[in-house]
Order: C-alpha cells, then structure tokens, then sequence
C-alpha cells in the first residue's frame, strides 16, 4: 500500500530520474527519509535527513556528509575516509536512482480574507 508524504522541496531543484537513472541532486529521497548514515547523524528513521543540504549555484541537493568530508582538513581525511566509503555505499553514490518514490505539487490553498 502507498503512503502519502508531504516534503517541502526547493523549487529550483531538478525534477526526480527514472528509476535507475544517474543521480541529479533532486534530493527527493532524502527528504523523504535519512539513508542509514543520515539515521545515526539526524538521530530519526523518518522525515529528511538533517545532513541533506542545499546548493545555490548548482541549484541540487548535496550530501553534507560527503561535502564536509571532502573539505575537512587533512589530518582528519584519514577517518574521514572510512565515514566517506560509508556513507557512498549507503546512498548507493553511483548506483543510480533507486528511489521508488512520485513527486506531485501539492494543491496551495490560500487562507480566506
């Protein structure tokens, strides 16, 4: 049986691949839930992930995990790569989408005058 959820998604982001398409940084899937690395990180199995964050200029989602990995400091890279392999296996980075989920504009209402 299919659920409903709402999320609130960046109206500039890309719209959701097919199923096992690339990835485009729709975020769709991690503000749907937290993948096992974002569980211990937003300390909840449901809603989205508090390490999921928004890119201006690429206008996608991006991992915050991987980015903050990727720009911590040199001397922390080393731990950082077994969290950094971690957590790539986890979103399943390179896999393609693998999200079954259908995204659709809620109805805005607009409260009466």
């Amino acid at each position: 049986m299919a659920r409903e959820q709402r999320v609130f998604w960046q109206v500039e982001a890309p719209a959701k691949p097919a199923w096992g398409a690339p990835c485009n940084g729709c975020g769709l899937c991690c503000l749907a839930e937290p993948c096992p690395m974002g569980m211990l990180i937003s300390r909840r199995r449901k809603g989205a992930c508090a390490a999921l964050r928004w890119d201006d200029a690429a206008r996608q989602y991006r991992c915050g995990v991987l980015q903050e990995v990727s720009q911590s400091s040199a001397w922390r890279r080393g731990l950082g790569r077994l969290r950094l392999a971690l957590a790539r296996r986890w979103i399943a980075a390179g896999v393609g989408c693998d999200a079954d989920l259908r995204a659709e504009p809620a109805e805005m209402t607009r409260p009466n005058p």
